[in-house]
């Protein structure tokens, strides 16, 4: 891993002291302290770079994620190479071969039955009709027929030839969709809790996390020059509407000269590698754990004036994952710890000095442990707020008093506030498809038409109708 290149706060020294003692003994951890440190810009060293795994290389090579890809898709190959695959992930595709018929195709010696899954950027999980009539037709005349949601509140086609590849990702960016960001080694599909209340917290959730997922977004145009043409923009997203979308562009790039913006051309906050792993954010009001928010590498819940319910800030918790590997305990699933409190005016700032020491500190050296959770686990919740705090450049406030956490999943009938009702309907299994039995996704695709219904995507892959 870098080493850490700047000066921590007193009390948290001897903690970084004991995990990064190489670092210290040769000189590339600055021993003077000061209550506000001031980390340099450090190049990653020789011997550091061979360590790394195959895929950080790759994503090193990739040129901001054109290649191999961009080389791969104009060839007649039913498939891509490993290669191409790692850099396809940030595109918002799998490659993947037929369960049903592989064992048919080994016995018999021949080669797999390849076919592609694209997973969309949906924050909040909105879903307006206009995106659900194109991925409906999308799925039946280029898929497999059926949708699928994930826990996170996004939608994932199946069965998409590689030929087929580049129209269904046109489709998407000119219905005002995407698939940036829903895969791959950056910042994944932004949550918040499924119920579309009107009240003000929730509108916050909703705002922030449509801040967030445009925040974190990769800057690369890699996407549109390789699926819309060099001389093509794609489409407005959609959620995009909803949020200052000139300030969250200057936000992005903006620079507080503490080592959150690196210097590289096209990927200002993720650098040349982009991030050790995934990375995953949720957005939440107190109370509400309908998206078990303790699971995120950041965790944020609004934190509202009690009298007028004006934004203050956000309560901010980090490092936590459910993931782990079968039989290695040094892999783990980690419950999120409680950062502390930040105001509306700074939690953008908070959130990139996060990143960033994901990015500069998270292991690229055993992918297994490359989450963020391992480094707060490694730190401990007091010297990874010291070493967010090195790149934000102020002490972050204690957590604020909340009320306790319930579960809903929302399903069944609920009011709005404002009058209308929302209803959630559970999807078995998160598979949206007709059967001899029930007609699921034609009565859906019925319901939309009519009614122009939008929907929110649940973490329990299921569907809320909302404004009835």
């Amino acid at each position: 891993m870098k080493a850490l290149k700047c000066l921590m706060l007193a009390s948290a020294a001897d903690c970084l002291v004991h995990h990064f003692p190489t670092s210290l003994s040769t000189g590339r951890f600055q021993s003077k302290l000061k209550m506000v440190a001031m980390p340099e810009t450090i190049q990653l060293a020789s011997d550091e770079a061979a360590k790394q795994t195959k895929v950080e290389k790759i994503k090193l090579e990739s040129g901001a994620l054109r290649e191999p890809l961009r080389t791969e898709m104009q060839n007649d190959e039913i498939f891509v190479t490993q290669e191409g695959y790692q850099v396809l992930k940030f595109h918002g595709s799998y490659m993947q071969d037929h369960r049903d018929i592989r064992r048919d195709l080994i016995r018999e010696k021949k080669d797999k039955a390849f076919s592609f899954m694209l997973r969309l950027k949906v924050p909040c999980g909105e879903v307006p009709p206009e995106l659900h009539r194109l991925l409906d037709d999308i799925s039946n005349d280029l898929g497999q027929g059926d949708l699928r949601a994930t826990t996170r509140q996004a939608w994932q086609l199946h069965g998409v030839l590689k030929g087929d590849l580049s129209e269904v990702i046109t489709r998407i960016m000119e219905v005002g969709s995407s698939t940036v960001g829903a895969c791959g080694d950056v910042s994944r599909n932004v949550m918040t809790s499924p119920a579309p209340k009107v009240s003000k917290p929730y509108q916050y959730a909703r705002e922030y996390a449509k801040i967030m997922a445009e925040l974190f977004k990769p800057q690369t145009q890699a996407f549109t020059e390789l699926w819309l043409g060099e001389d093509k923009v794609a489409k407005i997203e959609y959620w995009r509407k909803d949020i200052d979308d000139e300030k969250v562009k200057k936000d992005a790039i903006s620079d507080n000269g503490r080592g959150i913006i690196v210097d590289h051309p096209t990927e200002p906050l993720y650098g040349s590698q982009y991030l050790p792993k995934k990375f995953k954010i949720a957005v939440t009001v107190p109370g509400d754990n309908s998206l078990d928010i303790y699971i995120n590498d950041i965790g944020l819940v609004v934190i509202t004036d009690e009298a007028e319910e004006e934004l203050l800030g956000f309560n901010v918790m980090v490092g936590g994952g459910m993931g782990r590997m079968h039989n290695k305990d040094e892999t783990f699933a980690r419950t999120a710890s409680h950062l502390g409190f930040v105001g509306k005016d700074d939690i953008s700032e908070v959130c990139k000095a996060i990143i960033a020491a994901q990015r500069d500190y998270g292991n690229r050296e055993i992918r297994s442990n490359a989450r963020m959770k391992y480094l707060v686990h490694s730190l401990g919740i007091d010297g990874f707020r010291a070493l967010v705090e090195t790149y934000y450049g102020k002490p972050i406030e204690p957590w604020r008093d909340m009320v306790p956490w319930k579960y809903s999943d929302w399903m069944g009938w609920h009011e709005q506030g404002d009058g209308k009702l929302f209803l959630g309907l559970n999807v078995v299994q998160g598979r949206l498809s007709d059967t001899q039995e029930v007609s699921w996704k034609t009565c859906l695709r019925v319901l939309v038409d009519k009614y122009e219904l939008s929907y929110v995507l649940s973490p329990t892959q299921s569907i809320v109708l909302k404004g009835i």
